[in-house]
């Protein structure tokens, strides 16, 4: 996964508007105690960020 889709995928669960603010707010212990942006910053795989992301937000299988 590219940071790209990482982020289409957070706009869809999201909205466009409030995706960035969580991802740079919301502090995932599955992270490390990092945020999403945070973790992406540091190198974390987008594809393991947005799995942390999944199980947080208790998406719908289908948005895995």
């Amino acid at each position: 996964m590219r940071h790209t889709e990482f982020w289409a995928r957070m706009e869809d669960a999201l909205g466009e508007a409030y995706a960035t603010s969580w991802a740079e707010r919301h502090v995932l212990a599955e992270l490390g105690g990092r945020t999403a942006s945070e973790a992406l910053g540091a190198g974390v795989p987008p594809k393991q960020v947005w799995a942390a992301v999944w199980r947080a937000l208790d998406l719908p299988e289908s948005a895995r």
